[in-house]
């Protein structure tokens, strides 16, 4: 083939005289140690005892070399239909690529051979030493597939064009999702035995860690048939041949795969097995991604529940994104959060990554925006293991840019480039709360993933009693407020009533008769609490209840007015609820929520009394319950002004129906919008909320809720104190006047 990369098969045993850094198998198909240029075995170290070899010497000062795999054969598996060059994303190109850029990069050798010697004595790791990629035998690819499968890839090579034709188009349909060729099984042994050959010699210590530029990939393939582009599996072969070669010293195994596919044939071959800790980072959107979920229900898919069996119950992890656009943010926190700490717990002999680079920023197959600066950082981290034992396995990547820039980061990490300094972005909320339940998922199986996970579950199956604490806060309010006040539960018909609801709208005795009316419409108490910097567990001493509804309802009371203080909870909860950790309501649950309520304290209380001064007071994400009050019902000349503290997003009061509404909202409220607010970070946007629609918008120096409300009491009180008509302005106590 032309420009194919034959040196490394052609050269005797020991290194190519040529090319000194390509170490090259024996006949007998078992690769060599790699040799130096004095040509000494790195076995003839039991030989001497008196002098270390310059492999054993290298080791021993820290100057072992990065290894590279590359064989040009591995581009004859191409697309029957097109002939060489394929327009299929698994393009043969993609290899290719890779090797250009790490010699433009000035990762592999291309000057003069007669200067090599020299500078391999001098700087040992100034290049990546070449390992040939051998095919591996029937023996090693049935070490995880079964033989009628390792004969059907070898059957392809006798195929005609036209049956491969045939094959090809029928095998793109559905789940198979391949394309076969003439030499497909010639490439694909190769594939394989590039990835042994790249994990042993990590695993035996001739490089520090390595990265084989190997297709076709692997990890789809399932142990019975081709998958997703892949024929045979390569790391799973890979680590099994490591473990039978290596048993005193390559004993535990991590594969961490961040291809933004789900690699489900390694999760299936492995799935049972304690020494093998498989952690897949992919987008799986609710297995609507490739390869989604499969079609026998036993077999597993790659959800987050799927966490092994048998002994290998908790060496299977799944972080499955909810959607194609994670990047940079979400990719580190997962390390940080989740792969990291069971990393470490679990103690490696050697980190196997399934580098498949379609996540990368500028793959359309993948959607996604990972960065090459935050491979480099995930490759760094994965080094800290395992004494620095890494083989990286190219696995997908379908964008020539971008794969071959990402490798090259991870390549130059490999040899002890530090990562880039990178600026991380805020984490998409949905992922974080895949990372929680991944937590929440593991935590039985990783000490690391415990601290501060609850087990409700686990409290019912023990008889114990368990309480959600926002319903154990509210009936703690009730006690309070009655006790100080008289408030009462106002009653709120229900089609089910929850603990939530029970205790939602409390009432001051005789508020229907009252002549001037506060309607507090606020979130629950702030929570915060110090736990235990060594366990993470939470004393009830060290946890503090933030209610700056209080102070409001207190001033209220002593000026003779009728309170009704509405909670409005981030979440119902209901008798069938198990989770530890449940999101709270998003904002079209939280406005019909509270829609309902206020319309109905409206509907059957409010507008029936005979209020002459009525005042509403909205706290935090419920003070959306001001606006739909506002926007459903035609109310406004009935309440003398409104006073909203936000934290969240600010709601702009307009109707279509009612024109005046806006001008009405922005001269009769106060809306104090916390000092952080990325409202302020813009000045067009400042300027945009200080139009009518949004009220009279005023910036607060504090932050948070609390803090607001404290500081602007006064301002509060002095302003519902100036719109009380004549009559009602002096029936408060002489204290207060």
């Amino acid at each position: 083939m032309e420009g194919e990369d034959q040196s490394m098969t052609d050269a005797p045993n020991g290194f190519d005289e040529s090319h000194p850094t390509r170490a090259v198998a024996p006949e007998d198909g078992d690769v060599s140690s790699p040799k130096n240029d004095m040509n000494i075995d790195a076995e003839d170290s039991e030989a001497s005892d008196d002098a270390d070899t310059p492999i054993e010497d290298m080791r021993r000062r820290g100057l072992l070399p990065t290894g590279c795999c590359y064989d040009d054969r591995m581009k004859l598996h191409a697309n029957a239909d097109f002939g060489p060059s394929p327009h299929h994303p698994e393009d043969p190109r993609r290899i290719e690529e890779i090797m250009k850029i790490f010699k433009k990069a000035g990762l592999v050798y291309t000057g003069p051979d007669s200067e090599l010697v020299d500078i391999l004595r001098d700087t040992p790791t100034k290049y990546m030493w070449r390992i040939p990629a051998r095919p591996a035998t029937k023996q090693e690819i049935c070490t995880v597939h079964t033989p009628r499968h390792y004969d059907w890839v070898q059957s392809l090579s006798y195929m005609s064009t036209r049956e491969l034709r045939v094959l090809s188009h029928n095998l793109d349909q559905g789940r198979a999702s391949l394309y076969v060729g003439s030499m497909s099984f010639d490439a694909a042994v190769l594939s394989a035995g590039g990835c042994v050959e790249t994990c042993k010699n990590v695993a035996a210590g001739q490089v520090k860690n390595a990265f084989a530029i190997i297709r076709p990939p692997g990890h789809h393939a399932e142990y019975d048939s081709p998958m997703g582009f892949c024929l045979f599996n390569n790391v799973p072969i890979g680590a099994k041949v490591c473990q039978s070669e290596f048993p005193d010293t390559c004993r535990k195994i991590l594969i961490l795969d961040w291809d933004v596919h789900h690699g489900n044939g390694v999760q299936n071959m492995l799935y049972d097995d304690p020494n093998v800790l498989y952690i897949s980072l992919h987008v799986f959107a609710n297995g609507d991604f490739y390869p989604g979920k499969p079609d026998n229900s036993m077999i597993p898919d790659g959800d987050l529940d799927k966490v092994g069996e048998g002994p290998g119950q908790g060496k299977n992890i799944n972080i499955p994104w909810p959607s194609q656009g994670m990047g940079d943010g979400e990719y580190l926190a997962a390390f940080q959060k989740i792969v990291m700490p069971i990393a470490h717990e679990f103690n490696p002999d050697m980190v196997i990554i399934s580098a498949g680079f379609d996540a990368a920023d500028g793959d359309e197959l993948g959607g996604c925006f990972v960065t090459p600066g935050c491979y480099a950082h995930m490759t760094h981290m994965l080094m800290s293991l395992a004494g620095g034992k890494v083989a990286v396995c190219l696995e997908g990547g379908y964008n020539l840019k971008a794969i071959s820039h990402s490798a090259l980061a991870v390549a130059r990490t490999l040899m002890g480039e530090p990562p880039p300094k990178m600026d991380i972005p805020p984490i998409d909320k949905e992922a974080a709360r895949v990372l929680a339940k991944v937590q929440a998922v593991q935590a039985p199986y990783w000490e690391c993933l415990r601290p501060g996970i609850v087990n409700v579950p686990e409290f019912n199956e023990l008889h114990r009693s368990s309480s959600r604490l926002h319903d154990v806060i509210r009936g703690f309010q009730r006690q309070v407020l009655s006790e100080k006040y008289g408030m009462i539960p106002l009653f709120i018909q229900r089609e089910a009533l929850y603990k939530s609801f029970e205790n939602q709208v409390l009432v001051t005795p005789g508020v229907q008769s009252k002549k001037k009316v506060l309607f507090v419409i606020h979130d629950p108490p702030e929570l915060k609490a110090m736990p235990d910097i060594i366990d993470n567990t939470v004393d009830p001493h060290n946890g503090f209840v933030l209610d700056g509804v209080t102070a409001y309802i207190d001033w209220a009371h002593k000026n003779g007015f009728g309170i009704l203080d509405a909670n409005i909870p981030h979440y119902i909860t209901r008798p069938e609820d198990i989770d530890a950790f449940t999101p709270r309501e998003d904002e079209k649950a939280l406005q019909r929520q509270i829609q309902e309520l206020v319309c109905y304290i409206w509907d059957n209380y409010l507008q029936l009394y005979d209020v002459e001064d009525l005042f509403i007071l909205g706290v935090g994400n419920a003070y959306l319950g001001v606006k739909v009050l506002l926007t459903n019902r035609d109310c406004k000349h009935r309440i003398s002004g409104v006073v909203n503290f936000v934290t969240g997003n600010l709601r702009p009061v307009k109707s279509e129906t009612d024109t005046e509404l806006s001008l009405w909202y922005k001269r009769n409220s106060l809306v104090y919008v916390t000092n952080d607010h990325a409202c302020w970070s813009d000045e067009d946007l400042a300027k945009k909320v200080l139009k009518k629609r949004f009220g009279g918008v005023q910036r607060s120096p504090e932050v948070g809720l609390t803090r607001m409300m404290e500081a602007h009491a006064g301002d509060v009180f002095q302003f519902i104190s100036k719109r009380l008509s004549p009559e009602q302005s002096g029936n408060g106590t002489e204290e207060d006047r």
